[in-house]
């Protein structure tokens, strides 16, 4: 019964914490504020709670305007979680830095293709999203993302 009362309680402050993120909702690229130089493009990003995880589901186009689809589900503690419909991952991680910064890493193989920062900004209105990677020639690029919330 104690080991029962712990568990609830763990799953309540998860929980409690993952709805009281700032990160939590759905977020909509605002493509005029953004700087995406002809790629791929998360059009919708929807944080919401499963369980004591937060799952991300993420709606765009590829480079050809092609839909693409991806979900992750896990915790904002830099542990790898699977990622789900993404042909160029197969993991990610998110690392809370502060109640309205994510670090983050996409990795695929293995290997890290990806690192970022997802900000929150003080009036929970919108989030900038950094991207760092490299392209297929191996040239360096860095993608500024501007979401609002709906």
């Amino acid at each position: 019964m104690k080991t029962l009362l712990l568990s609830l309680t763990a799953f309540c402050l998860g929980l409690t914490v993952c709805l009281a993120s700032p990160q939590m909702g759905t977020w909509k690229l605002n493509e005029a504020k953004s700087k995406i130089p002809g790629m791929a493009k998360n059009i919708t990003v929807v944080y919401s709670a499963d369980g004591d995880n937060v799952k991300v589901t993420i709606d765009g186009t590829d480079d050809k305007g092609k839909p693409t689809h991806n979900t992750w589900t896990g915790k904002f503690d830099g542990k790898d979680y699977a990622v789900t419909g993404d042909p160029e991952s197969d993991m990610r991680s998110y690392k809370m830095v502060n109640e309205r910064t994510l670090d983050f890493a996409v990795k695929k193989g293995g290997k890290t293709t990806i690192t970022g920062q997802i900000m929150v900004a003080e009036d929970g209105k919108s989030r900038t999203v950094t991207t760092n990677g490299k392209d297929d020639a191996g040239k360096e690029i860095k993608v500024v993302a501007v979401y609002d919330k709906q």
